[in-house]
């Protein structure tokens, strides 16, 4: 985005440029990392919740003892006493009516992470890159065609807006009426038990509008539902990324969006932050083809080795190869030779039987045809 966009117009409360135009800042050119906005996204929001845990003695609040074996019953303890319907039933199992529950919930379970601050800058940084880049803002949900262009600038004269009237006509003007009207059709009554837990109902989110201390903006847009506000100093991915998901719609007043420098600076240090370099994609160019068939490295890459030497054939087995035997063994030849040879020479061991026998049938044979008894 810096390449190609290095001027950002700023545009007043009537939706009209202004004709001033500030420099894009630096953290817009950082790499958008979606997987690393998702793992922080996914661990900093467990950070706000409430311990909760079943009571300690729930399930074990009656008296109970197995019966034994020997009464054709589960050895499961049983509830003592008698004349209810509550006494010998089974007590204390996860699998019992009134027992407990399977390993109960305690309220020292991890409930909190630990990020590291350098990987939390970092997803900040692609959270706020991706809000420049209009298909991921689409791709989020937001409508955003009537908007002119992203990132959106707006004169810091809004900060004295103070009537909600004032702040609906500033987003009608900017073009961001159909994005505020999809978040307020959207209200609906939240599915499951949130009802009663002060979460009655859920909604999507809208656009975010970033200031740098204005003190009477935030009473004109607190009443505006999918609207959020926040202070640059205090950027917050869940406000960046609701859901873990980058590219949400971000209005900034034109003094949040000089500061950003500061805070994240350019190429070198932040002069707000201590020991921090905004981070640099591994690759600004991602057309690989085109950088390898480009002049310059071709001119430095040596020529392609041709491939002499023959595919290398597959092994043979030796007891069943003939060639290969004789490459491992060259007297095999020798002794196949003898064994021929043996063979061609060597007598059948029953000869004399087999010539004896075949003169008996014959004889029989030639006997029985003359008595008549054999016929042709």
């Amino acid at each position: 985005m810096a390449e190609t966009r290095p001027l950002v117009t700023v545009y007043g409360a009537d939706g009209a440029a202004t004709g001033a135009s500030v420099p894009l800042p630096g953290v817009f050119a950082a790499p958008i990392r979606p997987d690393v906005v998702r793992s922080v996204h996914t661990n900093i929001a467990k950070n706000a919740r409430q311990a909760y845990a079943v009571m300690m003695k729930a399930g074990h609040q009656t008296s109970a003892e197995s019966w034994g074996t020997g009464r054709a019953v589960s050895r499961i303890p049983r509830v003592q006493g008698g004349g209810t319907q509550r006494s010998g039933q089974g007590a204390f199992g996860n699998m019992c009516r009134s027992g407990r529950m399977f390993a109960p919930t305690k309220v020292w379970r991890k409930w909190h992470r630990k990020v590291n601050l350098n990987e939390r800058r970092y997803a900040v940084a692609s959270a706020i890159a991706a809000s420049a880049c209009p298909p991921l803002v689409m791709a989020r949900g937001h409508r955003i065609d009537e908007v002119p262009e992203l990132p959106l600038v707006v004169d810091s004269s809004v900060d004295s807006l103070a009537k909600t009237k004032d702040a609906v006509k500033l987003l009608a003007a900017l073009g961001a009426q159909a994005d505020t009207d999809k978040c307020a059709d959207s209200k609906k009554l939240r599915a499951g038990k949130g009802k009663m837990r002060n979460r009655r109902y859920v909604g999507r989110k809208g656009p975010l509008l970033v200031h740098a201390g204005a003190e009477q903006l935030p009473r004109a847009m607190r009443n505006l539902p999918g609207v959020d506000l926040c202070h640059v100093d205090r950027l917050n991915l869940l406000l960046l990324a609701p859901g873990g998901h980058c590219g949400r719609f971000v209005v900034w007043t034109s003094d949040a969006f000089a500061k950003l420098d500061a805070i994240y600076g350019t190429a070198g240090s932040a002069a707000l932050k201590k020991d921090y370099v905004l981070p640099r994609a591994c690759m600004e160019n991602a057309d690989l083809a085109r950088l390898i068939n480009s002049d310059e490295i071709q001119s430095v890459v040596r020529a392609a080795e041709e491939d002499t030497q023959r595919p290398k054939a597959p092994k043979k087995n030796p007891l069943k190869n003939l060639e290969a035997m004789l490459a491992l063994n060259p007297y095999q030849q020798v002794v196949r030779d003898n064994e021929m040879k043996a063979q061609k020479t060597k007598k059948p061991k029953y000869a004399k039987q087999d010539k004896a026998r075949r003169a008996a049938s014959t004889a029989f044979y030639n006997a029985a045809r003359l008595e008549g008894e054999v016929t042709l």
